[in-house]
């Protein structure tokens, strides 16, 4: 198991509430918060079918949360300088609390990584002591190639063993970034799988496909395109923990932080 502890709570500041405000943009169009409360019964669909979508509850993070990020290799920190300036490690600091980093490069829900095998296994492998507040399931653009048959059996198949190892834990569900521009299609279909499946549990589903996280203006201030093998910089990776604490904010109401700043108030 790899922490990274928290040193220092931070004020949300103007970077971070630009983000916010994106994000809140991005998630009203599917969250009715006068609806019913979500069920934590798992719901999916069959292949091909549209899910029934439920609101969300807002996100209740206790005061320093053990988050758990679990994902591929941009979860693991491939390209930063070393894997701990990447984006997982660095949410520790902006959300004051520490993360549980736990990324196999390669893998997807179908595909097995370089470093262990698909996300269902991997999950199953998991220590149920870890007792996360939060899980952050991430991606993966992995399985742009495989296929649709059975890759939304697989999805419910490894979320269902994340609530059944963890069932006090929020999960919120990160769709796939791009790695190159423009999105391909498989990548697409991946992102309207996932945003689909999260919404039929009630699920917070952020993507940084429809929000445009990686456009044409800053794909090479977060991209390696030469020995990150399209994979974030440290920059990339700093930018891309700041957008998911962001997102988070805008789900929860907690403030958050922009790395490396010293503490400033929300009217700085």
């Amino acid at each position: 198991m790899t922490v990274a502890p928290a040193r220092r709570r931070l004020r949300f500041a103007g970077v971070a509430a630009v983000l916010a405000v994106a994000v809140v943009a991005g998630v009203l169009g599917v969250w009715r918060p006068w609806a019913p409360l979500p069920s934590t019964a798992p719901i999916g669909a069959a292949e091909g079918e549209p899910a029934a979508a439920i609101a969300p509850a807002p996100l209740v993070l206790p005061e320093h949360p053990t988050v758990l990020v679990f994902g591929d290799s941009w979860t693991y920190g491939s390209a930063a300088t070393v894997p701990t300036e990447g984006y997982a490690y660095l949410l520790a600091d902006l959300l004051d609390g520490e993360t549980i980093v736990k990324g196999v490069r390669g893998s997807g829900y179908l595909k097995p990584g370089l470093d262990g095998p698909a996300f269902g296994e991997r999950i199953a492998a998991l220590d149920p002591a870890l007792s996360p507040d939060l899980v952050i399931l991430q991606g993966s653009i992995n399985d742009r190639e495989q296929g649709a048959a059975g890759y939304r059996e697989a999805v419910n198949a490894a979320w269902d063993a994340m609530v059944a190892k963890y069932p006090e834990a929020t999960i919120v569900i990160l769709g796939p970034a791009p790695h190159e521009l423009p999105v391909g299609a498989g990548t697409a279909r991946i992102d309207a799988d996932l945003a689909d499946l999260a919404a039929a549990r009630g699920w917070w589903y952020v993507s940084p496909v429809a929000e445009d996280w990686i456009t044409e203006q800053n794909y090479l201030e977060i991209i390696d395109v030469e020995v990150g093998r399209k994979h974030p910089s440290s920059a990339g990776h700093r930018y891309l923990a700041e957008r998911i604490a962001a997102a988070l904010d805008a789900l929860s109401g907690v403030p958050v932080t922009i790395a490396g700043e010293s503490e400033t108030t929300p009217e700085q």
